[in-house]
Protein backbone atom coordinates (compact mmCIF):
# COMPACT_ATOMS: atom_id res chain seq x y z
CA UNK A 1 0.00 0.00 0.00
CA UNK A 2 3.10 1.93 0.24
CA UNK A 3 3.75 5.16 -2.13
CA UNK A 4 7.14 6.88 -2.89
CA UNK A 5 7.92 10.30 -1.57
CA UNK A 6 10.47 12.38 -3.12
CA UNK A 7 13.98 12.16 -1.52
CA UNK A 8 14.76 14.86 0.85
CA UNK A 9 10.90 15.69 1.95
CA UNK A 10 9.71 14.78 4.70
CA UNK A 11 6.27 12.62 4.03
CA UNK A 12 3.36 13.97 4.43
CA UNK A 13 0.76 12.08 7.66
CA UNK A 14 -2.87 13.18 8.26
CA UNK A 15 -3.42 12.13 12.03
CA UNK A 16 -7.39 12.33 12.55
CA UNK A 17 -8.45 11.80 15.97
CA UNK A 18 -12.56 12.39 16.36
CA UNK A 19 -12.19 12.04 20.26
CA UNK A 20 -9.63 13.64 22.47
CA UNK A 21 -9.68 12.79 25.51
CA UNK A 22 -7.47 10.79 27.99
CA UNK A 23 -5.29 8.09 26.24
CA UNK A 24 -6.57 9.18 23.03
CA UNK A 25 -4.85 12.71 23.75
CA UNK A 26 -1.75 10.94 25.14
CA UNK A 27 -0.78 8.98 22.49
CA UNK A 28 -1.65 11.31 19.71
CA UNK A 29 0.84 13.64 21.88
CA UNK A 30 3.57 11.24 22.10
CA UNK A 31 3.49 10.22 18.21
CA UNK A 32 3.78 13.61 16.98
CA UNK A 33 6.60 14.00 19.86
CA UNK A 34 8.39 10.35 18.97
CA UNK A 35 8.03 10.98 15.28
CA UNK A 36 9.96 14.04 13.85
CA UNK A 37 10.66 12.50 10.63
CA UNK A 38 7.12 12.93 9.48
CA UNK A 39 5.47 15.86 8.27
CA UNK A 40 1.92 15.73 10.69
CA UNK A 41 -1.05 17.46 10.28
CA UNK A 42 -3.32 16.93 12.74
CA UNK A 43 -6.59 17.15 13.19
CA UNK A 44 -8.98 16.61 16.59
CA UNK A 45 -12.42 16.75 17.89
CA UNK A 46 -13.12 17.14 21.19
CA UNK A 47 -13.66 14.89 23.75
CA UNK A 48 -17.37 14.81 24.56
CA UNK A 49 -20.70 13.90 22.73
CA UNK A 50 -19.57 10.84 21.83
CA UNK A 51 -22.99 9.95 19.65
CA UNK A 52 -22.34 12.73 17.70
CA UNK A 53 -18.34 12.46 17.46
CA UNK A 54 -18.75 8.84 16.15
CA UNK A 55 -21.17 9.88 13.44
CA UNK A 56 -20.76 13.07 12.49
CA UNK A 57 -17.03 13.82 12.12
CA UNK A 58 -17.23 13.68 8.54
CA UNK A 59 -19.45 16.52 8.54
CA UNK A 60 -17.42 18.05 11.29
CA UNK A 61 -14.62 18.61 9.11
CA UNK A 62 -16.15 18.52 5.91
CA UNK A 63 -14.85 22.15 4.87
CA UNK A 64 -11.94 21.56 7.58
CA UNK A 65 -9.36 19.18 5.61
CA UNK A 66 -5.87 20.75 4.33
CA UNK A 67 -5.67 21.58 0.88
CA UNK A 68 -3.57 18.67 -1.24
CA UNK A 69 -3.97 15.14 -0.07
CA UNK A 70 -1.21 13.55 1.81
CA UNK A 71 1.23 10.34 1.65
CA UNK A 72 -0.65 8.94 4.67
CA UNK A 73 -3.92 8.64 6.58
CA UNK A 74 -3.57 8.02 10.46
CA UNK A 75 -7.26 7.51 11.88
CA UNK A 76 -8.54 6.71 15.13
CA UNK A 77 -11.35 4.36 15.36
CA UNK A 78 -13.56 7.26 15.68
CA UNK A 79 -13.50 8.64 12.51
CA UNK A 80 -15.51 7.42 9.75
CA UNK A 81 -12.94 6.72 7.57
CA UNK A 82 -14.99 5.13 5.13
CA UNK A 83 -17.58 8.19 4.68
CA UNK A 84 -14.91 11.13 4.99
CA UNK A 85 -12.93 8.72 1.68
CA UNK A 86 -16.36 8.97 0.20
CA UNK A 87 -16.72 12.72 0.50
CA UNK A 88 -13.05 13.96 -0.26
CA UNK A 89 -12.23 11.65 -3.56
CA UNK A 90 -8.73 12.99 -3.25
CA UNK A 91 -8.41 10.90 -0.63
CA UNK A 92 -9.42 7.43 -1.99
CA UNK A 93 -6.18 6.63 -3.19
CA UNK A 94 -4.14 7.59 -0.15
CA UNK A 95 -3.00 4.59 2.05
CA UNK A 96 -4.61 4.30 5.31
CA UNK A 97 -3.97 2.98 9.12
CA UNK A 98 -7.15 2.93 11.21
CA UNK A 99 -6.33 2.88 14.60
CA UNK A 100 -8.50 1.44 17.29
CA UNK A 101 -8.30 2.32 21.15
CA UNK A 102 -10.91 0.28 21.43
CA UNK A 103 -14.09 -0.97 19.14
CA UNK A 104 -17.26 -0.48 19.83
CA UNK A 105 -18.12 -4.42 19.63
CA UNK A 106 -16.66 -5.17 22.71
CA UNK A 107 -17.79 -1.95 24.85
CA UNK A 108 -20.11 -2.57 27.53
CA UNK A 109 -23.20 -0.93 27.57
CA UNK A 110 -24.97 1.29 30.11
CA UNK A 111 -28.37 0.95 31.28
CA UNK A 112 -29.45 3.76 28.73
CA UNK A 113 -27.58 2.19 25.61
CA UNK A 114 -29.95 -0.13 24.50
CA UNK A 115 -29.02 -0.50 20.76
CA UNK A 116 -25.57 0.57 19.50
CA UNK A 117 -25.67 -0.55 15.47
CA UNK A 118 -24.43 3.05 14.01
CA UNK A 119 -21.19 2.94 15.71
CA UNK A 120 -20.11 -0.78 15.09
CA UNK A 121 -20.67 0.04 11.40
CA UNK A 122 -18.63 2.91 11.43
CA UNK A 123 -16.07 0.43 12.52
CA UNK A 124 -16.89 -2.34 10.38
CA UNK A 125 -16.59 0.08 7.30
CA UNK A 126 -13.94 1.83 8.58
CA UNK A 127 -11.99 -1.24 8.53
CA UNK A 128 -12.94 -2.32 5.06
CA UNK A 129 -11.60 1.32 3.81
CA UNK A 130 -8.47 1.33 5.85
CA UNK A 131 -5.24 -0.49 4.27
CA UNK A 132 -3.98 -1.84 7.59
CA UNK A 133 -5.80 -2.15 11.11
CA UNK A 134 -3.47 -1.48 14.05
CA UNK A 135 -4.64 -2.55 17.83
CA UNK A 136 -3.72 -1.76 21.00
CA UNK A 137 -4.11 -5.34 22.52
CA UNK A 138 -4.63 -8.86 20.98
CA UNK A 139 -7.87 -8.88 22.83
CA UNK A 140 -9.27 -5.66 21.13
CA UNK A 141 -8.23 -7.03 17.40
CA UNK A 142 -10.11 -10.14 18.25
CA UNK A 143 -13.03 -8.52 20.28
CA UNK A 144 -13.64 -6.63 16.71
CA UNK A 145 -13.21 -9.76 14.22
CA UNK A 146 -15.41 -11.81 16.73
CA UNK A 147 -18.01 -9.03 16.98
CA UNK A 148 -17.80 -8.66 13.23
CA UNK A 149 -18.55 -11.95 12.54
CA UNK A 150 -21.48 -11.82 14.84
CA UNK A 151 -22.96 -8.57 13.82
CA UNK A 152 -22.98 -9.93 10.02
CA UNK A 153 -24.38 -13.42 11.12
CA UNK A 154 -27.40 -11.91 12.17
CA UNK A 155 -27.89 -9.84 9.12
CA UNK A 156 -30.92 -11.25 6.82
CA UNK A 157 -29.46 -11.57 3.37
CA UNK A 158 -26.71 -10.04 1.03
CA UNK A 159 -23.67 -10.53 3.20
CA UNK A 160 -20.11 -11.14 1.22
CA UNK A 161 -18.08 -14.09 2.31
CA UNK A 162 -14.93 -13.52 4.02
CA UNK A 163 -15.17 -10.13 5.15
CA UNK A 164 -13.71 -11.28 8.77
CA UNK A 165 -10.66 -12.55 7.17
CA UNK A 166 -10.10 -9.78 4.78
CA UNK A 167 -9.82 -7.36 8.15
CA UNK A 168 -7.55 -10.09 9.98
CA UNK A 169 -5.17 -10.34 7.46
CA UNK A 170 -4.30 -6.52 7.56
CA UNK A 171 -4.55 -6.23 11.16
CA UNK A 172 -1.56 -5.99 13.17
CA UNK A 173 -0.55 -5.03 17.00
CA UNK A 174 0.59 -1.72 17.85
CA UNK A 175 0.30 -0.35 21.65
CA UNK A 176 0.00 2.73 23.27
CA UNK A 177 3.00 3.22 25.10
CA UNK A 178 3.48 4.63 28.65
CA UNK A 179 5.96 6.26 30.37
CA UNK A 180 7.62 4.57 33.16
CA UNK A 181 6.74 5.79 36.49
CA UNK A 182 9.23 5.92 39.43
CA UNK A 183 8.85 3.76 42.05
CA UNK A 184 9.39 5.24 45.52
CA UNK A 185 12.39 4.82 47.71
CA UNK A 186 9.77 3.51 50.61
CA UNK A 187 6.79 1.55 49.40
CA UNK A 188 3.58 1.26 51.29
CA UNK A 189 2.74 -2.33 51.17
CA UNK A 190 -1.16 -1.55 52.95
CA UNK A 191 -1.82 1.33 50.24
CA UNK A 192 -4.12 0.41 47.52
CA UNK A 193 -4.61 2.09 44.64
CA UNK A 194 -7.84 2.95 42.15
CA UNK A 195 -6.46 4.99 39.15
CA UNK A 196 -9.46 4.51 36.69
CA UNK A 197 -12.41 6.32 35.64
CA UNK A 198 -15.47 5.98 38.51
CA UNK A 199 -17.85 4.82 35.35
CA UNK A 200 -19.94 1.57 34.60
CA UNK A 201 -17.13 0.12 32.66
CA UNK A 202 -14.63 -0.11 35.04
CA UNK A 203 -17.25 -1.73 37.79
CA UNK A 204 -16.16 0.36 40.65
CA UNK A 205 -18.77 -1.08 42.78
CA UNK A 206 -17.14 -4.29 42.89
CA UNK A 207 -13.57 -2.67 44.52
CA UNK A 208 -16.18 -0.87 47.19
CA UNK A 209 -17.61 -4.17 47.97
CA UNK A 210 -14.14 -5.67 48.10
CA UNK A 211 -12.46 -2.99 50.08
CA UNK A 212 -15.59 -3.04 52.51
CA UNK A 213 -15.35 -6.64 52.97
CA UNK A 214 -12.05 -6.37 54.33
CA UNK A 215 -12.24 -3.24 56.65
CA UNK A 216 -15.06 -5.34 58.26
CA UNK A 217 -12.18 -7.98 59.14
CA UNK A 218 -9.94 -5.34 60.33
CA UNK A 219 -7.64 -6.04 57.31
CA UNK A 220 -4.76 -2.82 58.00
CA UNK A 221 -4.96 -0.97 54.79
CA UNK A 222 -5.17 2.51 53.01
CA UNK A 223 -6.75 3.61 50.37
CA UNK A 224 -5.94 6.37 47.25
CA UNK A 225 -9.03 7.26 45.00
CA UNK A 226 -7.67 8.53 41.70
CA UNK A 227 -8.64 8.53 38.97
CA UNK A 228 -11.52 10.74 36.54
CA UNK A 229 -15.14 10.91 38.21
CA UNK A 230 -17.84 12.30 36.98
CA UNK A 231 -20.19 15.87 38.82
CA UNK A 232 -22.53 13.87 40.41
CA UNK A 233 -20.88 11.52 42.54
CA UNK A 234 -20.83 8.07 41.68
CA UNK A 235 -22.23 5.65 44.40
CA UNK A 236 -19.25 3.23 44.95
CA UNK A 237 -16.99 6.78 45.62
CA UNK A 238 -19.97 7.86 48.01
CA UNK A 239 -20.06 4.55 50.09
CA UNK A 240 -16.40 4.33 50.28
CA UNK A 241 -16.33 8.00 51.45
CA UNK A 242 -19.19 7.20 54.10
CA UNK A 243 -18.03 3.47 55.24
CA UNK A 244 -13.98 4.20 55.27
CA UNK A 245 -13.56 7.84 56.17
CA UNK A 246 -10.47 7.25 58.24
CA UNK A 247 -8.55 4.58 55.52
CA UNK A 248 -8.65 7.49 52.45
CA UNK A 249 -5.04 9.06 52.04
CA UNK A 250 -5.95 10.77 48.89
CA UNK A 251 -9.44 11.45 46.78
CA UNK A 252 -9.58 13.27 43.73
CA UNK A 253 -7.63 13.85 40.35
CA UNK A 254 -4.22 14.98 41.20
CA UNK A 255 -1.77 17.02 39.70
CA UNK A 256 0.65 14.75 37.45
CA UNK A 257 3.63 14.80 39.94
CA UNK A 258 1.38 13.81 42.98
CA UNK A 259 -0.03 11.20 40.94
CA UNK A 260 3.03 9.56 40.02
CA UNK A 261 4.01 9.83 43.09
CA UNK A 262 1.14 8.15 44.55
CA UNK A 263 2.02 5.14 41.95
CA UNK A 264 5.48 4.92 43.13
CA UNK A 265 4.46 4.44 46.70
CA UNK A 266 1.48 2.39 46.51
CA UNK A 267 2.06 -1.66 46.89
CA UNK A 268 -1.30 -2.97 45.20
CA UNK A 269 -3.31 -1.48 42.30
CA UNK A 270 -6.38 -2.72 41.84
CA UNK A 271 -8.77 -3.38 38.70
CA UNK A 272 -12.12 -4.98 38.91
CA UNK A 273 -12.75 -4.14 34.72
CA UNK A 274 -15.82 -4.92 32.79
CA UNK A 275 -13.62 -3.64 29.49
CA UNK A 276 -10.11 -2.99 28.95
CA UNK A 277 -8.94 -3.26 25.70
CA UNK A 278 -4.89 -1.63 27.08
CA UNK A 279 -4.90 -1.18 30.07
CA UNK A 280 -2.68 1.71 30.65
CA UNK A 281 -3.69 2.91 33.95
CA UNK A 282 -2.56 -0.41 35.85
CA UNK A 283 0.91 -0.56 33.04
CA UNK A 284 1.37 2.97 34.54
CA UNK A 285 1.40 1.66 38.06
CA UNK A 286 3.03 -1.45 37.59
CA UNK A 287 5.99 0.27 35.97
CA UNK A 288 6.24 2.16 39.41
CA UNK A 289 6.00 -1.31 41.28
CA UNK A 290 3.09 -1.27 42.69
CA UNK A 291 1.42 -5.15 41.98
CA UNK A 292 -1.20 -5.34 40.14
CA UNK A 293 -4.46 -7.03 40.72
CA UNK A 294 -6.50 -7.54 37.58
CA UNK A 295 -9.23 -9.90 36.67
CA UNK A 296 -8.59 -12.69 34.29
CA UNK A 297 -10.05 -11.55 31.29
CA UNK A 298 -10.00 -8.67 28.49
CA UNK A 299 -6.57 -7.89 27.32
CA UNK A 300 -4.89 -8.89 31.29
CA UNK A 301 -3.64 -11.88 30.22
CA UNK A 302 -1.34 -10.81 28.11
CA UNK A 303 0.51 -8.76 30.28
CA UNK A 304 0.36 -9.95 33.66
CA UNK A 305 0.76 -13.77 34.95
CA UNK A 306 -1.31 -15.71 36.55
CA UNK A 307 -0.01 -15.03 40.31
CA UNK A 308 -1.79 -11.69 39.87
CA UNK A 309 -5.28 -12.01 38.25
CA UNK A 310 -8.22 -13.20 40.03
CA UNK A 311 -11.01 -15.34 38.34
CA UNK A 312 -13.51 -12.41 36.71
CA UNK A 313 -16.54 -11.68 38.68
CA UNK A 314 -15.57 -13.16 41.38
CA UNK A 315 -16.07 -11.42 44.56
CA UNK A 316 -15.20 -13.80 46.78
CA UNK A 317 -11.53 -14.40 45.37
CA UNK A 318 -10.71 -11.04 44.66
CA UNK A 319 -11.15 -10.12 48.38
CA UNK A 320 -9.53 -13.41 49.13
CA UNK A 321 -6.03 -12.68 47.01
CA UNK A 322 -6.02 -8.69 48.36
CA UNK A 323 -6.81 -10.04 52.20
CA UNK A 324 -3.22 -12.57 51.43
CA UNK A 325 -1.35 -9.18 49.79
CA UNK A 326 -2.12 -7.22 52.33
CA UNK A 327 -1.53 -9.53 55.27
CA UNK A 328 1.07 -12.01 54.02
CA UNK A 329 3.48 -9.80 51.70
CA UNK A 330 3.45 -8.44 48.44
CA UNK A 331 4.45 -10.75 45.18
CA UNK A 332 7.51 -9.26 43.17
CA UNK A 333 6.61 -6.50 41.06
CA UNK A 334 6.06 -7.15 37.35
CA UNK A 335 7.95 -6.09 34.81
CA UNK A 336 6.01 -4.30 32.10
CA UNK A 337 9.13 -2.56 30.35
CA UNK A 338 7.19 -3.73 26.44
CA UNK A 339 4.82 -1.25 26.89
CA UNK A 340 7.14 1.55 27.38
CA UNK A 341 7.80 4.39 25.29
CA UNK A 342 11.53 3.85 24.01
CA UNK A 343 10.51 0.48 23.32
CA UNK A 344 7.72 0.98 21.48
CA UNK A 345 8.61 4.50 19.33
CA UNK A 346 10.74 1.88 16.82
CA UNK A 347 7.52 0.05 16.05
CA UNK A 348 5.38 3.26 14.86
CA UNK A 349 8.32 4.04 13.06
CA UNK A 350 8.39 0.94 11.08
CA UNK A 351 4.82 0.98 10.90
CA UNK A 352 5.23 4.71 9.52
CA UNK A 353 7.25 3.45 6.88
CA UNK A 354 5.86 1.10 5.48
CA UNK A 355 2.77 2.72 5.24
CA UNK A 356 3.73 5.89 2.63
CA UNK A 357 7.14 7.03 3.16
CA UNK A 358 9.57 5.18 1.14
CA UNK A 359 11.68 7.97 0.11
CA UNK A 360 12.05 7.95 -3.32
Amino acid sequence: MSRRVASGRRPRVWLLSAYRADSHAAWADWLLASQPQVDWQRLELPGRHFAWRIRGNPLSWLDALPAGPPDLLLATSMVDLATLKGLHPQLAGVPSLYYFHENQFAYPLSDRQSHWLEPRMVQLYGGLAADRLLFNSAFNRDSYLQGVATLLAQMPDAVPAGVVERLRQKSMNCPVPIEPVPADAERDPQLVLWNHRWEHDKAPERFAEAMIALAAEDVPFRLALLGKRPRRVPPALARLREALPQRIVADGRLPQAEYRALLGHAGIAVSTARHEFQGLAMLEAASAGARPLVPDALCYPEQYAPAYRYPAHDQQLLVARLRDWLAGGLPPAVDVSPWYADRLAPLWAQVLGEGAILPG
